[in-house]
């Protein structure tokens, strides 16, 4: 009998391969639709992209976006409650968050190095063109002071029913601080915060059941809409963004984890890769923070430090983000034909550090950062719609980068008060909720 299931269990497609298989499937599917239906089809926009596809993809997400609010909420109150040495957590904070601070700071230099090395724009000629852009799509960003007031939350119930992430996280922190000192008093809701944290976690089992799917039609859905024609004329814009992101892992991450750790960073990038795919096809940082948070747990990362530093990350931790920003600045500037100096230069990478932060939790974020950022140096914010046809490939690629620049923050970070369970993380083990796939 043992002999049985253990070749059952050999038999089985790993979580991360079924995920991987699942976008390779969607592409190929989604490009064969796209080419082969005819443009304004029924079956094409009617039954696939807006019916079947959008059921399957958005509801999914839907179903991940669901999780967010009570799995960040039990699990930073629990994580707090249970905590030992407050000042260590803050020190971690601390940390965390000024090496978020840092890494999207070099990730939009190197962003910009790379716009001016690959050259994005050159010879559109649009100084004299007309581009109408949303005004709705470049309202105005709140202040870095306002964004400060507003992380604490008038109505804590308020703030949970809109998924105010930065007031959700203050409200969790200040439950389980208060619940962790008066342990006796509290006794009865204690109970109800570890309950509900392990509630949670086997919700988020159940609804990673149907990853596959999910990542398949979320895929397909973006292809059949797009296919590739409109990459060709924008191909050295992703492609610049592309090495920028590539240029920070190799200068930045692994550095980092490898000195954090002493070990290589193969085990992380190992760990890490289920979340990476994720993150690509649903293109969200919130609907991934349940698997974000399995990965630093297969990792070692305490769980009161990752449900933490994870959720604000996901909310103001933007490094792929910046680089698109960039990247984006530059080919504006070159499709218009405006010169920039050092000085404009300058500014855009301090604009995109505070907008980050400055734009946390307002819909269409990414948007309002670029809008912002043009602005601060002068260039025309209709330059942004000439990158909108590109908008949901890119969108990809950079929530993909934000995730994993969240995890590395938070395991450096970590790894920096030996916090990191060393056993845990040089061992085979994968995220949790990734096992229950099968």
């Amino acid at each position: 009998m043992k002999d049985n299931e253990i070749k059952k269990d050999r038999q089985k497609m790993s979580p991360t391969k079924a995920i991987l298989l699942s976008m390779l499937f969607g592409l190929v599917v989604g490009l064969i639709l796209h080419y082969t239906l005819p443009e304004g089809s029924y079956i094409k926009d009617k039954v696939l992209i807006n019916g079947l596809f959008y059921l399957l993809g958005t509801g999914f997400v839907r179903l991940l976006q669901m999780l967010v609010v009570p799995l960040v909420f039990f699990s930073i109150a629990s994580g707090v409650m249970q905590m030992r040495d407050i000042s260590q957590f803050g020190r971690v904070a601390v940390r965390t968050l000024l090496l978020y601070a840092f890494t999207t700071a070099v990730a939009v230099a190197i962003a910009l190095l790379m716009g001016k090395v690959f050259n994005p724009g050159v010879g559109m000629n649009l100084s004299t063109a007309e581009i109408v852009l949303d005004p709705e799509k470049v309202a105005e960003a709140p202040s870095l002071i306002e964004t400060l007031v507003q992380i604490i939350p008038k109505n804590p119930i308020g703030a949970m029913a809109n998924g105010e992430m930065l007031q959700i996280i203050f409200w969790s922190f200040m439950t389980g601080a208060v619940i962790g000192t008066n342990p006796l008093e509290l006794d009865l809701l204690e109970k109800i915060i570890s309950q509900g944290n392990d509630f949670m976690m086997k919700v988020t089992s159940v609804v990673m059941k149907v990853a596959p799917i999910g990542v398949f039609a979320l895929i397909a859905r973006t292809f059949t809409e797009i296919g590739l024609s409109i990459v060709g004329p924008l191909l050295t814009f992703i492609v610049a963004v592309l090495v920028a992101m590539i240029i920070l892992v190799v200068i930045i991450y692994i550095p980092l984890i490898s000195i954090s750790s002493k070990a290589s960073p193969k085990q992380f990038f190992k760990k890490v890769f289920p979340v990476y795919t994720f993150a690509f096809s649903s293109a969200s940082s919130n609907a991934t923070i349940p698997l974000t948070l399995a990965s630093c747990d297969s990792m070692g990362v305490p769980r009161e430090i990752s449900s933490f530093t994870i959720p604000l990350g996901a909310t103001i931790n933007m490094n792929g983000t910046a680089i698109y920003q960039g990247c984006a600045v530059i080919f504006i500037a070159n499709a218009y034909g405006i010169p920039l100096t050092t000085g404009n230069l300058i500014t855009v990478i301090l604009t995109a550090v505070l907008a980050s932060v400055g734009t946390a939790g307002v819909p269409g974020a990414g948007m309002i950062m670029l809008s912002m950022v043009l602005a601060s140096i002068g260039l025309p914010v209709e330059g942004v719609a000439l990158i909108m046809s590109i908008e949901r490939i890119v969108d990809m690629f950079r929530t993909a980068f934000n995730v994993t620049g969240d995890v590395v923050a938070t395991f450096v970070s970590a790894n920096k008060e030996g916090l990191v369970d060393r056993e845990r993380y040089l061992s085979d083990e994968k995220p949790k909720v990734m096992d229950d796939i099968n």
